[in-house]
């Protein structure tokens, strides 16, 4: 198999840290295309024609897009383990949208001071944007802290990857703030092997 991959990309780690935990980072091998909305990677629409990463090309059918399809596809391969069963399945999916609610918010966030020229910014829009970051944390952290300290599950990978993309690119805003249990839980999570391994690039 082949994944289309930004060593920087939020959405890209999710897959690799499953890859890791799953051991099969050997069955893949990593395609470098990374880009931005304004310009997508070359070669990559043809693999996903909204020109995101990631992408897995797989001798088996057509190429898989967007992350939780192809951890849910991996997982499957795996052996299905990562997703749970009976309501532990729903509640592992929902935090999983969660995180991936935190990556699309940080994501816009980045995306209107990079790529915006600045006389166009809104900062009212990016505040919206880390609202919904600030109360995703704290719902985690009053609700989900149970089910994020069980068997490690796919929602507890999307949930760490998506507060370690916080942390590189908007630690300045401080998602730890009344957060304690959630902050004490990610500092321990991070410390895996799979979460130390797919580290993004600094600078």
């Amino acid at each position: 198999m082949q994944l289309a991959y930004s060593a920087t990309s939020p959405y890209v780690r999710k897959v690799m840290v499953l890859l890791h935990e799953t051991k099969q980072l050997d069955d893949v091998t990593l395609q470098n295309q990374s880009g931005t909305p304004l310009a997508p990677a070359d070669g990559l629409l043809p693999k996903n024609p909204l020109g995101k990463v990631p992408a897995l090309e797989r001798p088996d059918g057509p190429t898989l897009y967007d992350s939780r399809v192809i951890c849910a596809y991996l997982d499957d391969r795996a052996g299905g383990k990562l997703y749970g069963s009976g309501a532990r399945h729903w509640d592992t999916l929902t935090l999983e949208a969660t995180a991936d609610g935190i990556l699309d918010a940080a994501l816009l966030m980045v995306y209107e001071t990079r790529l915006r020229p600045e006389n166009m910014r809104m900062d009212a829009w990016v505040d919206g944007q880390w609202d919904k970051i600030a109360r995703a944390c704290a719902a985690l952290n009053t609700r989900w802290m149970s089910h994020l300290s069980g068997p490690l599950d796919m929602g507890q990978i999307a949930v760490g990857c998506a507060l370690g993309y916080v942390d590189f690119r908007l630690d300045a805003r401080g998602w730890r703030t009344d957060n304690d249990a959630l902050s004490a839980w990610f500092e321990k999570f991070d410390s895996r092997a799979s979460m130390q391994a797919t580290q993004p690039p600094k600078g």
